[in-house]
């Protein structure tokens, strides 16, 4: 199958100042760093802190990932708590430029699957480009069954970003869902090759906001076709996560940017910078990995 939306595709951070301000100048170099590297961005997501966003700063973000992008794609996440928000937004990355949309079910509140069938299917009339569900339990509280994600494809659903960290699930998907053109994403690094080789065709990557060359150079062996040394790669990724994982990964990923030279800007609040400790034992195990 080919696939529009392949490769690695950072589900890239927002950049803000001491204040909290959307900081365009900052996102520009961060984009312009990373399209070096990657196929794709998913701005606005978990990483991109879109929910601690309104929708006009979710707007301006968006406009910059776009304008910066290169030769890349954008899949802007639109996903919020309400559908109307939704819809605005996804109009809104249409109008910009974006290449396709996600979105995330509906948060804090649990819905039947028929509500979040509807919820689907209003946005996908809402606009032209190809819409991404983005199937994270953990943050949204409201997973999407693979009986229900056939019924989206066959309705005109174009993929998955499946951020369940389980890969059953993505098998489940995959076995439920047969629409030809479907496209599938993992969302998450840590198990890129098995779901590669299965035939996703992407890895929306946390690990690629910071490292990533690491993760291009993995995308590059695997395509080469050579099993074995993809997975000294993957296992290298996943020690490289682990480091990330020392604290929050969102919060890591400002702290191992400025450890890289870059200025990201802060997290915003109610996230905090990690503390001085951290710092220093994650920049001493990055370094014991080579990858400072």
């Amino acid at each position: 199958m080919v696939c529009q939306f392949n490769g690695i595709i950072p589900p890239v951070i927002s950049c803000f100042d001491k204040e909290g301000r959307f900081d365009p100048a900052r996102q520009r170099d961060i984009v312009r760093f990373l399209a070096q590297y990657v196929q794709g961005f998913y701005p606005c997501g978990t990483y991109g802190s879109g929910p601690l966003m309104s929708v006009e700063e979710r707007k301006k973000v968006a406009e910059v990932v776009i304008r910066e992008k290169g030769n890349t794609f954008v899949i802007v996440h639109v996903g919020t708590a309400n559908t109307a928000d939704t819809v605005e937004l996804a109009r809104h990355a249409e109008a910009a430029g974006a290449d396709a949309v996600g979105a995330i079910p509906p948060y804090y509140y649990h819905y039947p699957q028929d509500a979040l069938l509807d919820y689907y299917r209003t946005l996908i009339k809402a606009v032209r480009i190809p819409v991404f569900l983005y199937n994270n339990p953990d943050v949204s509280g409201n997973p999407i069954t693979p009986d229900s994600l056939r019924i989206l494809a066959e309705e005109g659903l174009a993929g998955v970003k499946d951020s369940a960290f389980d890969l059953v699930n993505l098998y489940l998907y995959m076995n439920k869902v047969k629409k030809p053109g479907f496209q599938f994403i993992v969302g998450t690094e840590a198990i890129a090759q098995p779901a590669l080789d299965a035939g996703a065709c992407g890895v929306i990557a946390g690990l690629a906001n910071v490292f990533p060359e690491l993760l291009a150079d993995f995308w590059r062996t695997w395509q080469a076709g050579n099993a074995q040394i993809t997975a000294q790669k993957q296992l290298k990724i996943v020690e490289a996560r682990a480091v990330m994982k020392l604290g929050p990964t969102l919060t890591m990923t400002y702290a191992v940017l400025r450890m890289r030279g870059m200025d990201p800007g802060f997290p915003r609040l109610p996230w905090k910078d990690i503390s001085p400790e951290l710092y220093a034992r994650a920049e001493k195990e990055l370094r014991g990995l080579g990858l400072l």
